[in-house]
C-alpha cells in the first residue's frame, strides 16, 4: 500500500465526471457481445461459401444451393461457438490483445476445417460438398478478424467501461484490483476506494481511497457509477451500510467480491470466501436423479470404452518400451482420495524409476523431476500415462471430467491449510479437469490453492458446455504434448 495518489498509473483510474452517457455492460454481457459479433460472421461466412461454391459449381445459387446447404447456417456458427469458446476467445482479457485473438483465430479456423474434413471421410461418398469448407473457413477468418480489429470503432461509441467503487481496504482490495487489471482490463474503470477518513488519500494498487462512508453517494451521483463491489463479507458498520443501500435504491449493483472475481476469474477465491461460505459450497437439496447426472455418466462409458480400445492397440507397445527404459513393473498404482473422502486405488503406467518416494515420501511431483524416466517423460507430456485410468472410470471410482483425485497424505496437509480444500470430494475426481487445462501442473501448496479454486468453480457450474469445453482443451493439450 501506498500513499502518495500521485502514482496512479493503472488502466483502471481515478476517472473525472463521466460527461457522456454510454452502456456499461456486465462481465456476462461483454462476453454474449463477443458470441453473437462471431455467430454473425459464421452466418455471412456461410452465406459467402454458398455463393462461391454456388458460382464454381455453376449451380443456382438461390433455388438449389441455399435450399440445399440451410443446415451448415445452424451447424457451422454452432461448431465455431464452441470451438472458439473451448479456446478460450471469449475471455475478455484476450479479446483486449489484438495479436493474441489473431493467434487464437488461425488456431480456430484450423481446428473447424480438420473437424468437417474429418466427418468428411467418414460420410457417404457426395453427401457432404468437398470444398464448402474452405470457402467457409477462409470467410469466416476474415470476417471474424475484421470484426475484432474494427470492435473499439464499431462499438466503442455505444460502450465504456463500467463504472465501480471498491468498498473496502483490506487484502481482498488488493486481490480484485489485480484480478480486474490481468483479466478484464478494458470491462472496468474503477473510480476509487472507499475506505475509512483516516485512510483517505492512501493508494492501493494504484487506485487512490477517495473518501470514506459520507463520501460514497457524491462520487455515485457525480460517476455514474453503475457497480460497487464490496471487498468484506463480515457485517458493515452502520453508516456505510446506510450509504451502500442508498445506492443500491437508485439501482447501482451491489457485488461481493468474491462473485465478481468468479465471473472475471473462472475460479473461486477461498481464500476470500470469510463467513460467505454459500460461495463456495453448491447449496440446496439436489435430486437423486438428473438428467445432467445420466448424461454424464453414459458420457464415461462411451468415453471410456472407445480409449479402451486404444489402450488395448498401445498396450503392447507401451509396456515393452517402459520394460527397456527402467526395472519395475508396467503399471503403477496408488491410494487417492475420490468422492465423499472414499479411497480407491488409481491405475497408471509407471513413468519414474522404481521405489521413487523410498527416501523422500508422499510428495508432489515436479517439472523436470529427474524421477521420471526417459519413456516416462514421453508418457506424461502426451498423457498415456493415464490410459489405464479408464478401467477407475468403468468401476464408477472416476469420471472423464472431474477434479484431479490427491494423494491422502497430501490431502489430510492441505484440509488443515486451504479453506473449504474438503469440498472437491463432493463429486466424482477425474481423469482432466477445469484445473488442469487452465493451469499448470501442481508442485506445490500454493498450487494445490489455485488448481482448488479452479475445481471448486467447475462444481458450482457443472455442465455439458463446460464438460464439452475441457474435452476439447484437454485434446488440444495432448495435441501439443503440454503435459508434464
Amino acid at each position: 500500500m501506498s500513499t502518495d495518489p500521485t502514482q496512479v498509473k493503472s488502466r483502471m483510474i481515478f476517472a473525472p465526471a463521466v460527461t457522456r452517457r454510454r452502456l456499461q455492460l456486465r462481465i456476462s454481457e461483454r462476453r454474449l457481445l463477443l458470441v453473437l459479433g462471431d455467430v454473425l460472421a459464421s452466418l455471412l461466412a456461410v452465406f459467402v461459401a454458398a455463393a462461391i461454391w454456388s458460382y464454381v459449381g455453376r449451380r443456382a445459387f438461390l433455388s438449389d444451393t441455399l435450399i440445399e446447404s440451410w443446415l451448415w447456417f445452424v451447424v457451422l456458427p454452432l461448431l465455431w461457438v464452441i470451438v472458439a469458446n473451448a479456446n478460450g476467445f471469449y475471455e475478455l482479457a484476450l479479446a483486449a490483445r489484438r495479436d493474441l485473438s489473431f493467434q487464437k483465430l488461425v488456431q480456430i479456423t484450423l481446428q473447424v476445417s480438420l473437424i468437417y474434413v474429418f466427418i468428411f471421410f467418414f460420410s457417404p461418398v457426395n453427401s457432404l460438398p468437398r470444398l464448402f469448407i474452405l470457402y467457409y473457413a477462409a470467410a469466416s477468418f476474415f470476417l471474424v478478424t475484421l470484426l475484432r480489429m474494427l470492435n473499439p470503432s464499431v462499438i466503442g461509441w455505444a460502450v465504456s467501461a463500467r463504472s465501480a467503487l471498491i468498498v473496502g481496504t483490506d487484502w481482498a482490495t488488493e486481490t480484485i484490483l489485480e484480478a480486474l487489471r490481468k483479466e478484464a482490463p478494458e470491462a472496468y474503470q474503477v473510480v476509487g476506494i472507499i475506505g475509512r477518513e483516516e485512510e483517505v488519500g492512501q493508494v492501493i494498487r494504484d487506485v487512490p481511497v477517495i473518501g470514506s462512508s459520507a463520501d460514497l453517494m457524491n462520487y455515485v451521483l457525480r460517476d455514474q457509477v453503475r457497480e460497487i463491489v464490496l471487498t468484506s463479507t463480515r457485517e458493515l458498520p452502520g453508516d456505510l451500510f446506510q450509504a451502500v443501500m442508498d445506492a443500491y435504491e437508485r439501482g447501482v449493483t451491489i457485488t461481493p467480491m468474491p462473485i465478481l472475481y468468479e465471473r472475471i476469474t473462472e475460479r473461486v477465491p477461498v481464500e476470500h470466501v470469510g463467513s460467505a461460505w454459500a460461495v463456495v459450497l453448491p447449496i440446496g437439496d439436489k435430486p437423486a436423479l438428473t438428467v445432467y447426472g445420466f448424461q454424464k455418466r453414459l458420457m464415461d462409458l462411451i468415453l471410456s470404452g472407445a480409449a479402451g480400445l486404444v489402450f488395448a492397440l498401445l498396450l503392447p507397445f507401451i509396456a515393452l518400451a517402459i520394460r527397456l527404459d527402467s526395472r519395475g513393473p508396467i503399471f503403477y498404482s496408488q491410494v487417492r482420495v475420490g468422492r465423499n473422502g472414499r479411497y480407491f486405488e488409481i491405475l497408471k503406467f509407471r513413468t519414474m524409476i522404481a521405489d521413487a518416494e523410498k527416501f523422500t515420501g508422499a510428495v508432489f511431483a515436479e517439472a523436470n523431476d529427474p524421477r521420471v524416466t526417459r519413456v516416462g517423460r514421453f508418457l506424461r507430456k502426451s498423457r498415456l500415462d493415464e490410459l489405464p485410468q479408464i478401467i477407475n472410470i468403468l468401476r464408477g471410482e472416476m469420471s472423464v471430467i472431474g477434479p484431479r483425485p490427491e494423494r491422502p497424505e497430501h490431502v489430510q496437509r492441505l484440509q488443515q491449510s486451504i479453506p473449504f480444500y474438503r469440498t472437491r470430494h463432493v463429486i466424482r475426481p477425474g481423469l482432466t479437469g477445469w484445473a488442469q487445462v487452465r493451469y499448470r501442473y501442481g508442485a506445490d501448496d500454493h498450487d494445490a490453492l489455485m488448481k482448488l479454486q479452479y475445481d471448486l468453480y467447475y462444481i458450482r457450474h457443472q455442465s455439458a458446455l463446460l464438460d464439452l469445453t475441457i474435452l476439447i482443451r484437454t485434446v488440444g493439450r495432448v495435441l501439443t504434448m503440454a503435459g508434464q
